[in-house]
């Protein structure tokens, strides 16, 4: 058997940016004017419908997917597989390239990364098994605040960074960072289990007997607070285009998508329908 070859060293900067919950079509009705500029934006799906296990996928190197027919999912795999050359610029980089950790910051490292994550949610906390092969991992102050994980953000010379941002602001309940919290809206039975996002552990009693529904205007407010929330982001995305040095190549997408009331449902999480796997995807290297 030939012997293995270890994949090149790295060449770019590589940034993921997750909007969490972000639903595609959310996305599209914003009209983002920067962010496209890495790329289409191509409409994928998760491989999960909550954000920790979509989160393990994502570091598994296993990005939103497209759903092709006729295709042996072996052959998906090793072409999504094959695309952290592209990411990477560097070569030879393939799915037992991997192995055996099957955790992309640990690969990351093994080619001289400097691995960081800024996460938003408290699911995704540093001390959940997440926090694998990072030197550098921080819960944020405030769960909606991604423009303060910017701010942070430095590329020294002579050495490859990752940067994994978890971006809270499209998560419920869809707030901006300088709205304030006595205006956010209220959902019965669902609030309290957010009310404490800006620590470690998230709890919150659901409350028992019949809930109202909402009626559908005030779920297409919510809607349009998360519209507004990727207005927002684009402009902070700008701030980040602006920042990173141009050998960078960067990945946005969502962890999962949301419901707002199709068929009956809200949120995301125990729920089986499409729009809460689908979402947005664009990557590519400014020009």
């Amino acid at each position: 058997m030939a012997a293995r070859r270890p994949p090149r060293s790295a060449r770019n900067h590589y940034v993921i940016v997750v909007f969490d919950s972000c639903r595609y079509d959310s996305f599209l009705a914003a009209r983002p004017r920067t962010m496209p500029k890495l790329g289409k934006v191509e409409r994928r799906w998760s491989y999960a419908s909550w954000t920790a296990p979509s989160h393990f996928n994502l570091l598994m190197g296993l990005m939103p997917h497209t759903s092709p027919k006729n295709v042996y999912a072996s052959e998906y795999y090793k072409k999504d597989f094959f695309r952290f050359n592209e990411r990477l610029g560097a070569g030879g980089i393939e799915f037992r390239s991997f192995v055996p950790r099957l955790y992309l910051p640990v690969l990351l490292r093994n080619l001289g990364y400097r691995t960081n994550a800024m996460v938003s949610l408290p699911v995704l906390n540093p001390a959940t098994a997440i926090n694998t092969g990072f030197d550098s991992y921080r819960l944020m102050e405030k769960h909606n605040d991604m423009r303060a994980m910017v701010r942070q953000m430095q590329f020294p010379e002579g050495q490859p960074s990752f940067y994994l941002l978890n971006v809270g602001e499209t998560h419920y309940p869809y707030a901006l960072p300088d709205e304030p919290e006595d205006a956010w809206p209220r959902i019965s039975g669902v609030h309290g289990v957010f009310k404490h996002l800006d620590e470690a552990i998230v709890g919150g009693k659901l409350r028992t007997g019949r809930v109202k529904m909402f009626d559908k205007r005030k779920l297409e407010k919510l809607r349009q607070r998360q519209i507004e929330a990727v207005k927002y982001l684009d402009g902070v995305v700008e701030e980040l285009f602006d920042l990173v040095p141009k050998n960078t190549y960067i990945t946005v997408t969502s962890d999962h998508g949301e419901l707002f009331g199709e068929e009956g449902y809200f949120g995301h999480g125990p729920i089986h329908h499409d729009k809460v796997l689908e979402v947005p995807f664009f990557e590519g290297k400014l020009r």
